[in-house]
């Protein structure tokens, strides 16, 4: 019997089919098989900081010192709204956001809920907050021709750059991150647990990682009064990735000094910096068919996104509130069955959203608005 092309109920993408009943599993992560035409699904679970391709782990420390592999790919058809132009016209505050998607899919370590993320994040952006879509620049492996593109190190370099370019008063600046991230040694004395938080582009393994460090000095020293930047990092060990001098202690309600030992320049000019991202420093984020059964998700993008969507008129206390709430009835009813997982994670939660700032506020009057 020859093989047949069938869309993937979930992203519609075309997926080659052979008979009697073979299951095939989409870019997406969803799972079809043959049998009586049907899709069917199944739930997983994979790490934002280390591999389970196959079972496989693959440990931060060894990819620090072998960078080794390719580091091109593709992946499904992500928007491709995203301007060259520095400053986005009209009569509102201007709106601007950088969106980077990173599957690895030529690695061991390749993501599934990438697209799935980034995806969300627009239409957060676009459809509750009213950005422009040519005001939002995406960087994804979407095609791999358009060089400019690709989430490379390089590229994230310069569109950190054009994100704060020739901003105005009044203007919100969001950058978004999705895909790994690592640490290594700290040897300049300004982390308070003596490592540097990273993100990994896409060629990480050949041109090296980018350090919380140089986010900062990037898109947070330029930020002037009436400027506000969000970053919304979902990533293993993004705690503090933008380095930001106050982090916010749910349990105490209080904020807490990040203020390096070095005592190195950390803040804006005036302007206000905020982070959420997805664990602590030493934790790691994962990404779960957990939340819609269907297709893998990051799990701190979708809780924010949905519960955002449901809510615009959130504060960021009930914002980590309900993330984190979720994030624990979802570890008590499954999490904590998986073998794989309190194998590599021993029991621990796997993740708590982290809340930082570059001003101190009060998190149950400040209302969450991008």
């Amino acid at each position: 019997m020859a093989s047949k092309t069938v869309a993937c109920p979930s992203c519609k993408q075309w997926v080659q089919m052979t008979p009697y009943g073979t299951r095939h599993r989409c870019v997406c992560g969803h799972v079809l098989t043959t049998r009586g035409a049907a899709a069917e699904t199944q739930r997983e679970t994979s790490v934002r900081g280390r591999g389970d391709h196959k079972g496989e782990r693959h440990s931060f420390q060894r990819w620090q010192i072998a960078y080794t592999g390719t580091g091109t790919g593709t992946l499904m058809s992500l928007p491709s709204s995203c301007s060259d132009k520095p400053v986005c016209s009209g009569s509102r505050p201007n709106r601007r956001a950088l969106l980077c998607g990173v599957t690895y899919k030529q690695h061991k370590c390749k993501l599934k809920g990438i697209y799935n993320d980034v995806k969300n994040m627009e239409n957060l952006l676009t459809k509750t907050f009213g950005f422009p879509a040519n005001c939002i620049r995406i960087l994804s492996e979407d095609d791999p021709r358009d060089l400019e593109r690709i989430p490379t190190k390089k590229n994230i370099e310069n569109s950190l750059k054009w994100l704060v370019e020739g901003y105005q008063q009044g203007d919100s600046l969001v950058f978004y991150f999705s895909g790994h991230g690592l640490r290594q040694p700290d040897f300049k004395d300004d982390e308070l647990d003596g490592f540097d938080e990273t993100i990994c582009p896409v060629d990480f393994m050949e041109e090296g990682m980018i350090l919380d460090n140089d986010i900062n000095e990037t898109i947070v020293w330029p930020l002037e009064e009436g400027v506000t930047l969000h970053a919304i990092v979902d990533a293993c060990h993004s705690g503090t990735n933008l380095d930001l001098e106050h982090m916010y202690d749910r349990k105490l309600n209080a904020w807490k000094d990040n203020i390096p030992p070095s005592r190195a320049r950390k803040s804006t000019r005036g302007g206000l910096a905020i982070s959420l991202s997805a664990c602590e420093d030493d934790k790691m984020a994962i990404d779960t068919t957990d939340f819609s059964g269907k297709v893998m998700n990051g799990a701190m993008t979708y809780l924010l996104t949905d519960t955002v969507r449901n809510k615009t008129d959130i504060t960021y206390g009930v914002l980590l509130d309900e993330m984190v709430n979720y994030i624990k009835k979802i570890n008590s009813e499954r999490w904590t069955n998986s073998r794989f997982l309190r194998t590599v994670l021993r029991r621990k939660t796997i993740q708590e959203p982290i809340l930082s700032s570059s001003e101190m506020f009060d998190v149950n009057l400040k209302k969450f608005v991008l």
